[in-house]
């Protein structure tokens, strides 16, 4: 895609908005991308004269309502079409944006994409694409909480999905793909699982089953279950990281040694504080829809947000949503449903 892409901010969702997305905004326009702050017009203006007024390549349009952290996602859509979210949506949908990013209430996300993007044709069930660190390189976690429940027969699709994000978004040539289960062979894991397992079994870079301990160390660049499975890893892993720094921080504090080793480990540190800190990556992809939808991690600040606009970008630069839709079309012609 040749030019700058324009990129919809839900900038009244999030635990510290407006004052962080719209700082995350600000320090993403240029370079490309274009944002579009969806909220209450007075307010966002008043965050934008908070630092320094209007700025090359920020607009805002109007929307006068809010969806709650509390309110049902799906059910709050609809009943509130100019809350800031849906109008965000709706701007890609009708082609003023190419991309929509929201750190707000996720299931509306999930209904507004769903409502004014729509599926790709042919596509069962959007997921939740995450990327997670881990010694190897980056690994994406699909679904990561779109779908409580999966069908055997979502798995190749999830699959198919990763290993698209993996290639064009985070550069692996060859993605390898594992499902996640409770062991390594074939016939452990639910019989969902196991039925999936047999759908996966000749799809492109299947490597077969993965257990939890398998992610950190890398052992697939893709990584597909069930979205309360995924979601439940996720939160696991990002919690486990954050409990290890902190102990390592402590740990290094009570001695007079440890506090001149940490002075010395501290560009290392740092290091490995980027590389567990969810804003990294900004956000996940909802992959599925004619869109392209990122979702931000609630507690975003600037940083994560700016992560978020960029990878949103570099995701409808890429016409990832374009290469899916063509995927899955050469796959159901080379393997049409059965009757």
């Amino acid at each position: 895609m040749a030019g700058d892409v324009t990129v919809a901010l839900d900038a009244m969702g999030g635990d510290h908005a407006p004052g962080e997305p719209v700082k995350g905004a600000l320090a993403a326009a240029g370079a490309g991308i274009r944002v579009k702050l969806v909220g209450d017009e007075r307010v966002l203006s008043d965050e934008l004269a908070a630092h320094g007024g209007p700025a090359p390549g920020v607009d805002i349009v109007h929307a006068p309502q809010v969806i709650g952290s509390s309110e049902d996602g799906a059910r709050a859509v609809r009943s509130k079409p100019g809350a800031s979210v849906a109008v965000a949506c709706r701007l890609v949908g009708e082609g003023e944006a190419q991309a929509v990013v929201s750190a707000g209430h996720t299931g509306a996300m999930l209904a507004a994409c769903t409502l004014y993007l729509r599926r790709v044709p042919g596509v069962m069930r959007p997921g939740i694409a995450v990327v997670m660190p881990s010694s190897r390189g980056p690994v994406v976690l699909l679904d990561a909480g779109a779908n409580a429940e999966a069908r055997p027969e979502h798995y190749p699709q999830f699959a198919l999905m990763g290993r698209l994000f993996a290639r064009d978004v985070l550069g692996l040539a060859d993605p390898r793909v594992g499902l996640l289960s409770i062991g390594e062979e074939d016939a452990r894991g639910s019989e969902t699982v196991q039925a999936a397992h047999v759908l996966l079994r000749d799809t492109p870079g299947f490597i077969g089953n993965v257990e939890g301990r398998d992610i950190p160390r890398g052992l697939a660049d893709v990584v597909v279950t069930d979205g309360f499975t995924g979601n439940v890893a996720l939160k696991l892993y990002e919690g486990a990281a954050s409990f290890l720094f902190t102990e390592v921080r402590e740990a290094v504090q009570t001695t007079l040694a440890g506090r001149i080793g940490a002075l010395l480990a501290r560009p290392s540190l740092r290091r490995m504080r980027d590389r567990l800190d969810p804003e990294t990556y900004g956000g996940a992809y909802l992959l599925g829809v004619r869109g392209l939808a990122v979702i931000g991690h609630g507690n975003s600040h600037a940083t994560g947000i700016t992560n978020a606009l960029r990878l949103a970008g570099r995701g409808a630069r890429e016409g990832l949503v374009a290469q899916f839709a063509s995927a899955l079309a050469g796959e159901t012609s080379a393997n049409p449903p059965a009757a």
